[in-house]
Formats: C-alpha cells, structure tokens, sequence
C-alpha cells in the first residue's frame, strides 16, 4: 500500500502584516510619527535668523541660504495628537471606518494648527489601506475626496500668507492653499488609495489559491480514502469468501474425510494470514508518516500465480493461458488488471453454484492494451445486477473506466458467467514508475464483487 511523498519543506518566510500582532503598526507609527515631528521641528527652526524690524517671519533664511518655513512648536496638544492617531490604529480591523474618520479628523487638525509637517499623515495612510483592504473601497475613496476638499476649503477661508505660518496667537495658523500644496497632497493621496487597491488585489489573489491548493488537497485526500477503501474492501472480500467457502467444506468433510477438512483448515489458515497481512499494510499506509515508499510488494500480474493457487485451494478448478508476450505494466493497468482477475474468482467462488465448477482466466498482451478475461462454468446466477447494493462489478467497471478502457461483463450463452476487460498500456512500466499504488498486499484487494449485487 502507497503513500503520498511528503510535501516540500516550505521556506521560512515573514508572516504578513495582516498576521502580525495588532499593536505592531501602531506601534511602527507612533515611533515614524513623533521621531519625525521632533526632526521636522528641530529642521524648521534650525539656523533661522528672524528679522522683526521687517515684519514677522522675514528672516535671512537657512543657514545655506533656502527658504524655511514658520511652524507652530509642539505643544500638549501637538503630542496629544502625535501619540492619539497610532493609538486609534489598534480599532483598525474591527472599526476600519470609524479609525479611517478619527485619524483624518486628528491629522487636518495637525495641519490646521501649523505644527512641523514631518510624517504626521503616517497614521491616515495605514487607516486608509486597512479600510480598503477591509473592503471599504467607495468610502474610502469618497471620503479621501471629500475630506481633501474640505481642509483646502477651510485653509481657503482661514488661511494665512506663507511666510506667516505658525504666527504665535493665531489658533488655527495655517498657510493658504497654493498649487504645489495642494498637487502634494492630492498625489500622496492617489498613491496611498492606488496602493492600498494593489495590496487588497494582491491579498485576494493570495487567498484565492491558498482555497484553491485547500481545495485541491482535499480532493486527493478523498480521492486517496477512496482509493484505500477500494483495496480494503477487496482485501476483506476476497479472502474472507475463501474463508467461508473452506470453512464450509471443512465442516461437510470434517466426519467422513477428517484428511479433506484437515487440507480446508489449513487454506483457511493461509486465507486469514493473507488477510491480516493485508490490512495490516492498508492500515499501516493510513498510519504513516511522511513515507514515500511502500512496505509491501505492489499487487501486480506477477503475481497471478499465487491468486490462482488460493482460487485452486478453495475448491476451483482454474485453466489460466497467456497470449502475446507477457512484460512489465504501467502501475495502474498492472494493479486494474491482478484486481479484476481477483474479483472475478471470488464472484466464482460465492455465485458459481455447486461443483465442479471450472474457471478461465485469459491474459492477452497487446501493443497498446492488455485484456483481460474471466469465464465460468457456473450455474449460479444467471444474471448479476450489480446496482442492488453490490459493488464489485461496479467497482471493476471503475478501475477499467478510469484507464480509459472497456469493461463487459454479463452470463455466458452456454451458462456459466464471463468478465472481459481491455486497459490501454499509457504510463511507466511498473517497476520503473514510482509505486504510487502498493495496493494492499499480498492478494490484494477483491471487491466484494458480488456478481447478484449482494
């Protein structure tokens, strides 16, 4: 019995940020935030020579002669704000509107104020994405557009010349809008809301093949359960009808011919041996863990012989012939083929009626294809529905089905009952393939194949 190669190792990877701890961000944030105000602060003022006598906020400039520009110095409020933002970024999953809203509110009154430009607007940025991630998408777009038109709209009104930003005395001493203003933060807009989009995509795609590999792992764990259902069955069916017919001969004989029923024993000895030996590896490929070989032979036509001597002990007189020119299989013909030899004897075994009853087993190699055929003598049951219940023709018909081969099985014109089979010849012989089927053991499984259905 066959079990799956284990998976690769996966590479060790940074979890992603949707997995990290939710105070890592905010805590990122905070730290860009209040480290970049307290630079921002300490660059605007740096080297700045103010010139009272020609107004306020004339000076000479920078140190290098640029430009700087007038801020209003961190207070209580200004850290109150600096610390509140990535505070408010620890409701971003549950509350991704309401922390997108309260951080915008805190970052416009941060601009309002003139407090140093720095990274303030590093807490708005993460409240965006998350909300778009969140799939808060028209909101979040609206609400960007919305809120960028309301604070130029308000420094229209409120604002003050450039050169006067920060005045002292002024609550709200922000500068009035201007085209570089106003492009800077609309673009910084756009490329947050642009990229927050392109993480959410990425992110969907991301999840959309972990379903789909999900998915795909549980079609070949079911598609494996069936498989081993498949051999356990014929494991159990198989040897146990050998057991019951033995067992029954041995209590005709154990009387008149004590020697017979000793010779019916034994068999059913050797039967229950095989049966064990065959759960034990269908059971012990469930058990495994990251195996990738088999433990046990795989069932093959190489070991024909051995089915027919079981068929022969339990009471069957089995003619078998060969024709063309016998040679390795692909595994899965190579296992379909051994199968349906096996069921076929053990529908003769339980239907054939009384004795004696001959059995015909015919292997015929192809170029292409291999057929196989079975044909009894029986007087059992004439007609074998297995749509009752049974499942052993159908399963033969399933092995043959999924090979892309024929099946036919139905009674004999003269009586008696006949199974054909021909399995295309697609794949790696089996002892050069993989062993991705080690079926079961040693006679390997038989369904049941209840010829009436049973």
């Amino acid at each position: 019995m066959s079990t799956s190669p284990p998976h690769a190792a996966a590479r060790p990877h940074w979890p992603r940020p949707s997995a990290w701890p939710v105070w890592v961000v905010p805590l990122l944030v905070l730290l860009v935030e209040f480290f970049g105000a307290m630079a921002a602060q300490h660059g605007a003022t740096r080297d700045r020579a103010w010139d009272r006598g020609d107004g306020w906020g004339r000076g000479h400039g920078w140190g290098d002669g640029s430009q700087g520009y007038g801020i209003t110095h961190l207070d209580a409020l200004g850290f109150a704000i600096v610390l509140a933002g990535p505070a408010l970024l620890l409701l971003r999953r549950r509350c991704p509107v309401p922390t997108l809203a309260a951080t915008g509110l805190l970052t416009g009154l941060y601009f309002l104020r003139a407090y140093p430009y720095g990274p303030a607007f590093a807490a708005v940025g993460v409240a965006m994405l998350g909300a778009i991630v969140a799939g808060h998408r028209l909101v979040t777009w609206a609400g960007t557009a919305v809120s960028v038109a309301v604070y130029f709209g308000i420094t229209a009104l409120i604002g003050v010349p450039f050169d006067q930003r920060g005045k002292p005395g002024v609550l709200f001493p922000v500068e009035e809008p201007s085209v570089g203003g106003v492009s800077v933060v609309v673009g910084w807009s756009l490329a947050v809301l642009v990229t927050a989009e392109l993480v959410r995509m990425t992110g969907q795609r991301a999840a959309e093949r972990d379903r789909t590999r999900a998915e795909e792992e549980r079609r070949q764990a079911s598609e494996e359960r069936l498989r081993m259902a498949r051999e356990l069955h014929d494991v159990l069916a198989h040897n146990i009808s050998m057991i019951n017919v033995q067992a029954g001969v041995a209590l005709h004989l154990m009387d008149g011919d004590p020697e017979q029923a000793r010779t019916a024993l034994t068999a059913i000895k050797d039967a229950s041996k095989e049966a064990l030996t065959e759960m034990r590896s269908v059971i012990g490929a469930l058990r495994a863990q990251g195996e990738t070989a088999p433990r046990s032979p795989t069932a093959g036509l190489a070991r024909l012989d051995d089915l027919l001597d079981r068929a022969r002990s339990a009471g069957l007189t089995v003619d078998a012939e060969t024709a063309g020119e016998p040679r390795p299989l692909p595994a899965g013909a190579d296992l379909a083929a051994f199968r349906i030899v096996q069921e076929s004897l053990t529908n003769v075994t339980r239907h054939a009626g009384p004795g004696p009853v001959t059995a015909r087993v015919r292997i015929a190699y192809g170029e292409r294809e291999v057929e196989v055929r079975v044909e009894d003598d029986g007087r059992g049951a004439p007609l074998l529905d297995d749509h009752r219940g049974g499942s052993g023709i159908r399963g033969m018909r399933e092995r043959a089905a999924a090979l892309g081969g024929t099946f036919d099985a139905g009674p004999r014109a003269g009586g008696g009952f006949a199974v054909r089979a021909t399995l295309p010849l697609t794949g790696e012989p089996a002892d050069a393939a993989d062993p991705g089927d080690a079926g079961g053991a040693d006679d390997g499984p038989g369904d049941p194949a209840e010829r009436d259905g049973q």
